[in-house]
């Protein structure tokens, strides 16, 4: 039985999911292409426009934000290990906090994470599980800080 090219087999891949450039390029290395090959294949689907690291970067970063998986740091942390470069991840970052506020975000991540919350009645305990939580999905101390000041009880 013939093996499929890596262009092939990068299509199927693609299928599934966006990718950035650096995660093809992985998964074709652990398929067992050889270099030429896959970078002859990335260089195919970024003329035919299938792989573009600066559309996974948004679409990557505009779910996460929508999903409560990451803001901020978090995002720029996540998409530099997927590999897209530092520019792009500084572009898309900034044109998404521009369309999704921080605050907006944050409070909606607590109300959907902690329905209920009240700081006025929390220990502090459960405050500072709280506001680790969201320190590690990438939103500043500061925002955080303000967001169970203006908290209001449900």
């Amino acid at each position: 039985m013939q093996r499929a090219s890596a262009f092939d087999c990068a299509l199927r891949v693609l299928a599934l999911r966006d990718h950035s450039e650096t995660e093809l390029r992985r998964k074709l290395k652990a398929k067992g292409y050889d270099e030429p090959e896959i970078t002859g294949s990335v260089v195919r689907l970024q003329e035919l426009g299938y792989l573009d690291d600066s559309r996974f970067a948004r679409s990557f970063a505009e779910s996460s934000i929508r999903n409560g998986r990451g803001y901020g740091a978090r995002l720029k942390q996540e998409l530099a290990r997927r590999g897209v470069a530092g520019a792009i991840v500084q572009a898309t970052l900034a044109e998404l906090c521009e369309e999704f506020e921080e605050t907006g975000v944050l409070a909606g991540t607590i109300e959907r994470r902690y329905p209920g919350f009240d700081p006025a009645i929390a220990t502090d305990k459960e405050k500072r599980r709280i506001v680790a939580y969201l320190q590690r999905k990438g939103f500043t101390l500061g925002a955080i800080l303000a967001a169970l000041k203006t908290q209001s009880i449900y």
